[in-house]
């Protein structure tokens, strides 16, 4: 039978305004490969706020039970002009039991088990229908919270390690250290034996990382952020580095730190040196042009990272093995944090919906579809 479903949908109109509202529907009888999951906690990711409040202009929207309508800049309409009119169901993973299945045995095996999920979209729901190949079964005494965010953060600092490891580096660099992110990703280093360097941008971001175990953590809003990064740097052999803030210049001064590195007791070249240097931008936290100065030599690269096409050049097999090594720390190497919990109808609320769109580190909501 159908399943009835309640969804959050975010849909930009063409008289410049966009629409954030739970709607009703019904999900289709499973295929065979696939099952029904009832949700029972979503998380709210960096990547879904774009497309759940899109470009938005909260502050001055027309608020409603359960509804947000708001006006939307024009040149947002031109660079989103491909979505007017079509209903955007965010979320890209989730956790809940399994309600209803296809025929195929695998998919059959799953019946009433409790299960993590990451079906790409959708998940900011009561119901989603999932790919039996994007699901895998969660222990009893797993927390269905932390479950919930077993995928996007989780393989994205797995992915962070894997590839830093197969452009032959040994020690990494990241940025937004503090995030549930950032924390996983140490973690995992921590777990690994593999050095890492710390960027963040609060003193109490320091002392936290610091109970954590880290031993290279820099507050970039130190003046001396720059010198202690190059030691941190040199001591490491970080030649490899992951940013989230994207704009402005600490890519740039990421690569100028490790030219400076590289270079300590070397001989003068105008070309600077030989080491190889690399940044990964994954966010964009900072949406303004990315600076580089001259500093950085000429033995660089700089590129975006996304999980996805991470995945699918590993494989399925290795990927699979990523997600059992999540599952099996789930509760602790991959545990994450929520500042705030909320039903579907409170997440068009204004309060909420500021709040999530500020995007400030260590302020993650999760939707509790029931409440």
């Amino acid at each position: 039978m159908p399943t009835p479903a309640r969804q959050i949908a975010s849909t930009l109109n063409e008289n410049a305004t966009i629409t954030i509202e739970v709607r009703n529907a019904v999900l289709p009888d499973p295929g065979a490969k696939q099952v029904v999951v009832a949700i029972e906690a979503a998380p709210i990711n960096p990547s879904d706020i774009a497309g759940l409040y899109g470009p938005a202009m909260l502050a001055e929207a027309d608020y409603s039970p359960g509804r947000i309508v708001a006006s939307v800049p024009a040149p947002a309409m031109k660079a989103q002009a491909g979505r007017i009119g079509q209903p955007m169901v965010t979320g890209i993973e989730c956790a809940g039991t399994v309600i209803a299945t296809g025929d195929d045995p695998a998919a059959q095996a799953l019946m009433g088990k409790r299960v993590a999920c990451w079906p790409g979209a959708g998940t900011h729901a009561s119901h989603v229908l999932v790919p039996l190949d994007a699901c895998i079964a969660i222990p009893d005494s797993a927390s269905i919270e932390n479950a919930s965010a077993s995928f996007v953060n989780p393989m994205t600092a797995l992915g962070f390690v894997g590839t830093m490891q197969r452009q032959g580096y040994e020690a990494l660099v990241h940025t937004a250290a503090a995030s549930n992110l950032g924390q996983m990703l140490n973690r995992i280093c921590m777990e690994d034996g593999i050095a890492s360097v710390s960027i963040v941008r609060k003193p109490e971001q320091v002392t936290l990382l610091k109970a954590m175990g880290c031993e290279h953590v820099l507050d970039s809003s130190e003046a001396d952020f720059d010198a202690c990064l190059i030691d941190a740097i040199a001591e490491t052999n970080a030649y490899c580095g992951f940013d989230a803030i994207g704009g402005g210049d600490m890519a740039g001064r990421i690569l100028a730190a490790m030219e400076r590195a590289a270079t300590r007791n070397a001989e003068f070249s105008r070309y600077g040196s030989a080491q190889r240097k690399h940044v990964y931008i994954y966010g964009r936290l900072d949406l303004s042009p990315t600076v580089l100065p001259p500093s950085i030599g000429f033995s660089w690269d700089m590129g975006a990272w996304l999980l996805f096409p991470y995945l699918q050049l590993i494989g399925p097999e290795a990927s699979r093995a990523m997600s059992e090594r999540v599952i099996a720390g789930i509760d602790t190497t991959f545990a994450s944090h929520f500042s705030q919990r909320l039903t579907l109808e409170q997440v068009p609320e204004k309060d909420a919906a500021v709040t999530i769109n500020g995007r400030r580190t260590g302020e993650k909501a999760l939707i509790l579809p029931a409440g």
